[in-house]
């Protein structure tokens, strides 16, 4: 029979209380020295090619400070892309590479935070896979991502996209998740297919919660939401050239015609920008501009000036990645291989979990 005793939680031979009184001080000193882990996160973008200002603000910038409080996964999720584009996928991999590009240009640092492509790491697949079983057709058909688009998408792979993109959170047992208010849905999915998980095989999935952040209202120069596909955008790439021709095409206050009209800023993108880019732009811009004082030209080429200053050191940075393509992919591999470690773990006790694991052998107990 065993002499031994518990104390702290460390197991000591019999012996004296002042040595086993010693020992368990010891272990709480190396416990207390232990660096406390840091939460997870994990987020994605789908590969879109160089990034525009509406990424900057309303993504990465806010990437950039949380890589520094969490263990940050940011994923390029190309698999959720090809439920639009699986047709010609020859322009992939410039889009990933530019899209890689622009996250170390605006901050991103590989050092804090794993870079990679969702389809090099193969559990997201198998775990979606494996969460598919757990969830009806008519529930994902009533999901707004699929009713917004069913007319142009209708596809399995489309309608399980919620799926895949739960599976994505899930496979890092993501603490967090940063999302807009509008996005709160899909970490609902996520956590409610993490909770059918645990319920049927056990507990084995954190359920996630939504880190909501404050995402600024970024217009594009139709006044529309700043998207690529609308061709509004301001791209991170374009010359301070290129960026003042842009401004110049906003839409602006329809009922401020001419210099001397009083304007409405509120309803103006161009002041949304000025929020953003010039320094007290409440004071310094929104009253001239509701007294007709400042015309909408001379606003715009303002904003030209301070936007330009602004992404001068992310559009020299990137100048400096282009030129070192090598660099770019070999963040990417190192990325892959610190997700697939991690995604990896998560598989393993998946598959323990619904016994599935049909080849593992199992360890022998010490005598």
């Amino acid at each position: 029979m065993s002499d031994n005793k518990k104390t702290a939680g460390v197991d000591v031979p019999g012996g004296d209380k002042q040595e086993i009184q010693q020992k368990a001080e010891e272990a709480a000193v190396c416990d207390t020295e232990k660096p406390a882990r840091k939460p997870v996160i994990l987020s994605g973008m789908q590969p879109t090619g160089a990034l525009h200002i509406g990424n900057l603000e309303g993504a990465l910038k806010n990437w950039v400070r949380l890589q520094e409080e969490y263990e940050f996964y940011a994923c390029i999720v190309d698999l959720h892309s090809l439920t639009a584009i699986y047709e010609d996928t020859k322009p992939l991999k410039s889009l990933i590479f530019q899209m890689a590009t622009d996250f170390l240009a605006a901050g991103m640092d590989p050092e804090r935070s794993a870079m990679f492509v969702q389809s090099e790491v193969k559990e997201h697949a198998e775990l979606h896979l494996l969460f598919s079983m757990l969830i009806t057709v008519p529930t994902l058909m009533r999901l707004p991502t699929y009713q917004e688009k069913k007319d142009k998408l209708d596809s399995y792979g489309f309608l399980g996209y919620p799926v895949l993109q739960a599976a994505d959170i899930c496979l890092y047992n993501a603490d967090r998740v940063p999302v807009g208010k509008d996005q709160e849905k899909h970490i609902w999915l996520a956590k409610d297919m993490a909770q059918r998980f645990n319920a049927l095989y056990g507990k084995t999935f954190k359920e996630p919660e939504a880190l909501f952040t404050e995402i600024p209202l970024i217009k594009g120069s139709d006044n529309r939401k700043m998207s690529k596909s609308y061709d509004n955008h301001i791209p991170l790439e374009f010359t301070e050239k290129q960026t003042e021709k842009r401004l110049k095409q906003f839409y602006t206050d329809p009922k401020k015609v001419r210099k001397g009209d009083p304007g409405r800023p509120e309803q103006c993108p161009i002041f949304l920008l000025h929020r953003i880019y010039t320094a007290n732009a409440e004071e310094e811009i929104a009253p001239p501009c509701k007294t007709g004082e400042l015309g909408c030209v001379d606003c715009k080429m303002r904003l030209s000036k301070n936007l330009n200053v602004a992404l001068a050191p992310v559009r020299e940075k990137r100048e400096e990645l282009l030129a070192k393509p090598d660099y770019v992919w070999d963040v990417l591999a190192e990325g892959r291989d610190r997700a697939r470690a991690r995604a990896g773990r998560t598989m393993e006790k998946v598959r323990r979990k619904m016994k599935i694991d049909y080849r593992a052998t199992k360890k022998k107990k010490k005598k």
